[in-house]
C-alpha cells in the first residue's frame, strides 16, 4: 500500500435505498479493485456487523458519512483485514462465510467484538549487524520496557503504528517487534486480539513477535486443552507469514533477539537504499 498523502481511503456512505435493512454502504480499496458492501452499522463497535454485497455498486452522488485513509486492506483466505490510518477504531476484519441454504454471509468484526464473543543465559555483546549504534523506538504504551543497557543501543519513547519496539530509517519505520510473555500470548490468542495485532504489523516492511518463554511450555498450560493454542498459532503463522512468532527462553534473550532483529532490519533497509 502507498504511504503518506497517497493512501487509499475507506469510505462509509448512507444507503440511498430507504427500504433496506442495511442503512450503510462501505467501500473497501482492495488491491484487485474496490469492494462495495451494504452494512448494518458504520463500524463494529459493540457487536459483529452483518454485511452483504451491494450489487448496485457505489452511488454516483453518495452521502459520505466518513472517509478514512487506509494503511492496509488485504484479502487473506476467507477474510479481509482492514487497518485504517487513525489512532482508534482502526483494526477490523470482514469474514466471508456460508449461512442458510448456502447463501453468502459477511460479518464485520473488530478486536472488541471478538473479545466480547469469547469472554474470558549469558548474552553476547557483539554489535547488531555490525552497526555502530542503534536508536530503538519504544512505544509509549509499553510498560516495563527493555532497556537495552547491555547492547550498543539507546532508546526513545514514541507512539508506534504497531508493535512495542521499532527502528526507523530516513524517517520511516522499517521494522517493529511485539513483545509477549507466555501468559499474555495465550490470552491474546484466545480472545482474538493477536489476530488484529498481526494484521496491523503485516502492513509494515518488517515485523515479528518475540515471546519470553519456551515453545514447549505451551503444552503445559493448566486451563487450556493440549495443542489448542499451538493449533491457533500455526493458523496465524500461515495467515501472516511475514510476521514470525519467535520463542526465546528468557526475558534477557528476548531483549537480545529484539536488538538483533531490529539491527538486521535497519542494515537491510540501508543496503536496499544504497543498491538502488
Amino acid at each position: 500500500m502507498p504511504s503518506g498523502p497517497h493512501l487509499p481511503t475507506f469510505e462509509v456512505a448512507a444507503n440511498p435505498d430507504p427500504d433496506s435493512t442495511l442503512p450503510f454502504l462501505i467501500r473497501l480499496p482492495l488491491p484487485d479493485g474496490k469492494l462495495v458492501l451494504k452494512a448494518r452499522d458504520s463500524w463494529p463497535r459493540t457487536a459483529k456487523v452483518y454485511c452483504h454485497r451491494a450489487e448496485e455498486g457505489w452511488p454516483d452522488d453518495p452521502e459520505i458519512i466518513e472517509r478514512v485513509p487506509v494503511r492496509s486492506c488485504r484479502r487473506r483466505g476467507v477474510a479481509i483485514d482492514l487497518v485504517l490510518d487513525r489512532p482508534r477504531e482502526n483494526r477490523s476484519q470482514l469474514v466471508f462465510t456460508r449461512i442458510q441454504e448456502g447463501r453468502e454471509g459477511i460479518f464485520w468484526q473488530s478486536a472488541r467484538t471478538t473479545r466480547q464473543a469469547r469472554p474470558g543465559i549469558r548474552v553476547p555483546r557483539r554489535r547488531a549487524a555490525e552497526l555502530a549504534h542503534l536508536t530503538i523506538l519504544i512505544d509509549t504504551r509499553e510498560r516495563y520496557p527493555y532497556k537495552f543497557t547491555h547492547q550498543q543501543a539507546s532508546t526513545q519513547r514514541r507512539a508506534l503504528p504497531a508493535g512495542d519496539y521499532g527502528i526507523e530509517h530516513d524517517g520511516q519505520i522499517v521494522a517493529v517487534v511485539e513483545r509477549k510473555s507466555l501468559t499474555d500470548l495465550v490470552r491474546r490468542v484466545i480472545d482474538g486480539q493477536l489476530t488484529y495485532a498481526l494484521a496491523d504489523m503485516a502492513s509494515l516492511p518488517r515485523a515479528a513477535v518475540v515471546v519470553e518463554d519456551r515453545y514447549s511450555n505451551l503444552f503445559k498450560l493448566e486451563h487450556t486443552k493440549p495443542g489448542f493454542v499451538t493449533e491457533m498459532l500455526a493458523a496465524l503463522a500461515v495467515r501472516y507469514p511475514t510476521v514470525p512468532i519467535h520463542f526465546c527462553e528468557t526475558r534477557p534473550l528476548a531483549e537480545e533477539w529484539t536488538y538483533r532483529f531490529l539491527g538486521a532490519a535497519l542494515a537491510h533497509a540501508q543496503a536496499t537504499i544504497h543498491a538502488s
